[in-house]
């Protein structure tokens, strides 16, 4: 988580350089950042443990109840209206959730409850990712994003006063890690700022299917009837 972010804080500060959009960011809102970028980081943390320990799809299926909380909560603390449309896409999206992550198919473990508490931190979010865009820039937003979730993770790393450095063998992995993520993020915030919320997050159920059939081709994870 360290270093991920240390790297994507370079990346958006070269970014930032070469597009001469440093006039973006500033501080608006630091309540809303830190608010933001502690539910994230928090949520990162409980599903890196996860899919160590169960398999993708299971992650996934109980990840993918944060766009479920997001439409419920949208309502309450954005103001957004739950129409009948995207009520029927929440129901479906969980129905899924539940073909995938198969209740009460496997005992309960610290990592499902991880899994589980990760959508909640995800939820909390995206939708203080919304509230946040209609006041700062998405150039704001990603920057105070990695610069303070480096701080977390490097604190954390510190806890027992040995930082490990990454081998050459996981450098890039964890570059391509930070890429990726940060683009992610970039089209998040995009998307949000452009539509309510309640019709942006349940797109993110295509991501189920598509790591199903990675689980089952990368490693070998069956996918069951």
């Amino acid at each position: 988580m360290a270093y991920r972010s240390l790297i994507g804080a370079a990346i958006v500060a070269a970014t930032l350089g070469l597009r001469g959009r440093w006039g973006a960011v500033g501080l608006r809102r630091p309540d809303l950042h830190l608010a933001r970028n502690l539910a994230h980081f928090t949520a990162q943390n409980l599903w890196f443990y996860a899919i160590v320990s169960l398999p993708l799809a299971q992650v996934f299926a109980l990840e993918f109840t944060a766009p479920l909380w997001a439409l419920v909560l949208s309502p309450l603390l954005l103001g957004e209206r739950l129409t009948r449309a995207r009520a029927l896409a929440a129901l479906l999206g969980f129905a899924g959730i539940l073909l995938v992550a198969r209740p009460g198919a496997a005992p309960i473990s610290l990592a499902l409850l991880a899994a589980a508490g990760c959508a909640i931190g995800f939820a909390f979010t995206y939708i203080l990712t919304k509230k946040l865009t209609v006041q700062v820039s998405t150039a704001e937003i990603l920057w105070w994003m990695t610069v303070s979730q480096a701080v977390f993770g490097l604190a954390c790393a510190a806890f027992d006063a040995d930082i490990a450095l990454p081998s050459a063998a996981t450098l890039p992995w964890i570059a391509l890690i930070a890429a990726a993520g940060l683009s992610a993020h970039f089209c998040i915030a995009s998307a949000l700022r452009l539509a309510p919320a309640t019709l942006v997050m349940p797109f993110d159920f295509l991501r189920l299917p598509v790591i199903a059939v990675v689980g089952l081709v990368a490693y070998g994870e069956p996918i069951g009837i």
